[in-house]
């Protein structure tokens, strides 16, 4: 993926929420600044504009002049901690952030502008705003998303950084000052390219009233979505940074509550997990624990069927268990039929 630094809005007063700490607020299980943190895992430096507080990663702070001065004034501290970030790099200060983060080394960095409430944004749709601006090249200032409606999504954008640099000094010189400013005073006088919010996506959808909240946590809840919520919260909880092959696991769970007996699921997954991180963790362990899972649980279901063994001695060879598999030569041993 392209190289790219992010800024996340995560101030504001949230007054038709009642003026709750919005990011705080949790949406299956996750609070948004959370949900918007990880879909900006891949940036180099991360800066988050709101008063600190515990978050799922590190990120480096700041606040906007006044504080509450608005959307502009808290893109123009983001976009400065960037710049303070960058000098102490190349100083070879420490700077608060990932460390393994992708950090880019292009000329004119590229800035992921977020805000803080958007529960069903993810990292491909990240992946759309970086691709669609690199397809666009150097005449254009930014790629944004456009939601269903057609509105444009100014934080749901991607910037050149020397953009938003000029554009933020014009203003500045213009108004003498940022406060009460809005976005679109910087937006209209960018060149910038739109893409379309795909399908059933609402990655573009923000949390503003408690109907909002409402309507993404039943959301999540929907039959075809809750599984990889209740997932990627786990891990978010437990501090994993793993892709499993959820499928594998059901089937597994499937397949030993059924051969087996209920309770054999959830402990027969449990051990698949204990075997892998033993096995030093890592997709590939848990894939090869749940396959030899997965095979056990067969052949137990097998014995309890009355066509079990012609079963299995239809199987093709390469399918069989090892048991099942005929004897082999081996290194100083006689051929069987001697």
């Amino acid at each position: 993926m392209t190289a790219y630094d992010a800024v996340v809005l995560a101030g504001g007063a949230a007054k038709r929420l009642g003026g709750v700490d919005k990011p705080a607020v949790q949406v299956g299980g996750r609070a948004l600044l959370d949900r918007v943190l990880a879909a900006c895992a891949a940036a180099g430096t991360t800066v988050v504009v709101a008063p600190p507080r515990s978050t799922s990663r590190p990120v480096v702070w700041a606040r906007e002049d006044p504080p509450g001065g608005g959307p502009l004034a808290a893109l123009a501290a983001g976009v400065e901690a960037l710049e303070r970030a960058e000098a102490l790099r190349a100083r070879g200060e420490p700077v608060r952030e990932r460390a393994d983060a992708v950090r880019g080394q292009a000329a004119d960095p590229l800035v992921l502008v977020l805000s803080a409430d958007l529960p069903f944004l993810a990292d491909s749709t990240v992946g759309l705003l970086l691709g669609a601006l690199e397809a666009a090249g150097t005449p254009v200032d930014g790629a944004l998303f456009t939601d269903a409606g057609g509105r444009d999504q100014p934080l749901v954008a991607v910037y050149r950084r020397s953009a938003l640099r000029r554009g933020l000094d014009r203003l500045y010189a213009e108004h003498d000052g940022f406060t009460g400013l809005p976005l679109r005073l910087l937006t209209t006088g960018l060149a910038l390219t739109r893409v379309s919010e795909p399908e059933d996506s609402r990655a573009a959808f923000d949390c503003d009233t408690w109907e909002d909240i409402a309507e993404a946590r039943a959301r999540i809840r929907e039959h075809e979505r809750v599984l990889d919520e209740w997932i990627t919260a786990v891990k978010d909880e437990l501090g994993l940074d793993l892709d499993v092959d959820t499928a594998l696991l059901l089937d597994l769970a499937r397949d030993a509550a059924h051969g087996v007996a209920r309770p054999a699921a959830p402990l027969t997954t449990f051990l698949v997990g204990y075997a892998a991180a033993r096995a030093g963790g890592g997709p590939e362990a848990v894939a090869e624990a749940g396959r030899k899972a997965v095979a056990l649980a067969a052949r137990w279901a097998d014995e309890d069927r009355p066509d079990g063994d012609q079963a299995r001695a239809d199987r093709p060879a390469a399918d069989r268990p090892a048991a099942d598999q005929p004897d082999v030569d081996r290194p100083g041993q006689k051929p069987a039929a001697e």
